[in-house]
């Protein structure tokens, strides 16, 4: 089988929809012989941050020499993005491979699209030897696919009302769903957390005899400098490369997680992991400036509470150009007028588009949206072909592409061919 049957056979599996629950993917790894046995792994969660969190774990360790695979969803243009080890994705021969031996298990146990690169990333990282991976779940926690692992440690990034038809509709719900990743005797980190949602991850750690490490207690921050103290010596100093003040929270918990971990003391590994998150893991997608003069900026928020970061960042320089345009398009469970109401108040034309993926909302159902709430709303049909002809307006407009990740990667999967 070539890669290009085995991706359509792969993607064909989406017709099986979300199936929450272990036992498909316990019964598809026994059947590999179990390789996430064999992995030593960091395991990362939340509603917001958790693609760069593991990104800047990941790029962390390359930088202090160890060989790291790194599992993330969803990608932007190819699939290969998914599943990563030292910056290089999985090859094309490996995965039509894996498809092409597992065909006959796969249908006979109808597994879904999510559970079998799950497994594929597991094998792989396996096969490859790596010395340590990063982890991101896909949806929630407790009957995710990923949650087959025992980690070394548990990051919990941020806790909002996130896909609430599946995990529930209160924080409540959806941090206990996040906490069930939490194993006996691990180590747990968490991010900046709403009090009720962070005494539900210390009541499971207690639960569990696992070892809980907030962020807050370890931040030294003032006007001007962002710092982390991560040993007796004085506080790092922390400054991502990428956009968005959020960024500092997230690259700084993941020095937390290392530094406690695995007692990496050197600094220079910490700054150089930190500042090379993008060559080492291919991170993009947040607060990326696509173009200048005009500007364009992609941001994969997809969520209220990741709408209210990008807009902490972009109120500083929004009212700098003539004119700002919105490009906006999500998935139908997500919590849509909350995410535009914001936006609208920086924003001069809003126009909407729909993404080629079963759970998107329709241009309709976006519409409807802004018609019942008095927000104007133009929509198109070819999102990327709107794109490419924006940069040949005024220099000083500005357009933003913002909501699914999926959105981003059909624009950049046209633009890029």
């Amino acid at each position: 089988m070539d890669v290009e049957t085995s991706l359509k056979k792969l993607f064909s599996l989406h017709t099986f929809g979300i199936k929450l629950g272990l036992e498909n993917i316990t019964g598809f790894l026994n059947h590999l012989n179990n390789p996430q046995l064999h992995l030593k792994t960091i395991h990362v969660a939340g509603s917001n941050g958790k693609g760069s969190t593991s990104s800047f774990i990941s790029s962390i360790l390359q930088e202090n020499g160890f060989k790291t695979g790194l599992y993330t969803s969803p990608h932007f243009v190819k699939f290969n993005e998914r599943i990563v080890i030292n910056g290089k994705q999985i090859d094309d021969e490996y995965v039509a491979r894996f498809i092409s031996d597992y065909e006959k298990y796969i249908d006979a146990h109808q597994l879904t699209f999510f559970e079998v690169i799950t497994a594929m990333a597991f094998k792989y990282f396996y096969d490859k030897q790596t010395d340590y991976c990063v982890i991101e779940t896909g949806l929630g926690g407790r009957l995710d696919a990923t949650n087959v692992l025992n980690p070394l440690a548990v990051v919990i990034t941020t806790i909002s009302l996130e896909h609430t038809n599946v995990l529930g509709d209160t924080i409540s719900q959806i941090a206990t769903e996040k906490a069930a990743i939490i194993k006996n005797g691990t180590k747990v980190f968490i991010g900046k957390l709403d009090y009720v949602a962070e005494k539900i991850i210390q009541d499971k750690c207690s639960e569990s005899g696992s070892t809980f490490f907030r962020l807050l207690d370890f931040i030294v921050q003032n006007e001007n400098e962002f710092k982390i103290q991560i040993n007796e010596q004085k506080p790092l100093r922390i400054d991502p490369p990428l956009k968005g003040f959020y960024q500092k929270y997230n690259s700084a918990l993941a020095v937390l997680v290392l530094a406690k971990t695995f007692l990496i003391k050197d600094e220079a590994v910490y700054l150089k992991g930190i500042s090379n998150v993008a060559k080492n893991t291919g991170l993009n997608g947040r607060y990326e400036y696509f173009h200048k003069n005009p500007t364009i900026i992609f941001d994969s928020a997809h969520n209220p509470e990741g709408v209210e970061n990008f807009l902490n960042e972009f109120k500083l320089e929004a009212f700098s150009y003539s004119k700002r345009t919105l490009l906006f398009g999500a998935m139908k469970d997500k919590a849509i007028l909350d995410m535009l109401k914001p936006l609208s108040n920086y924003i001069d034309q809003i126009f909407l588009t729909e993404i080629n993926y079963e759970r998107a909302a329709s241009v309709s159902e976006l519409s409807d949206i802004c018609k019942r709430n008095n927000i104007k709303g133009t929509t198109i049909k070819k999102p990327a072909d709107f794109v490419n002809e924006f940069r040949s307006k005024p220099e000083n407009q500005c357009l933003v592409v913002l909501g699914s990740m999926y959105l981003l990667g059909e624009i950049k999967a046209v633009l890029d061919s």
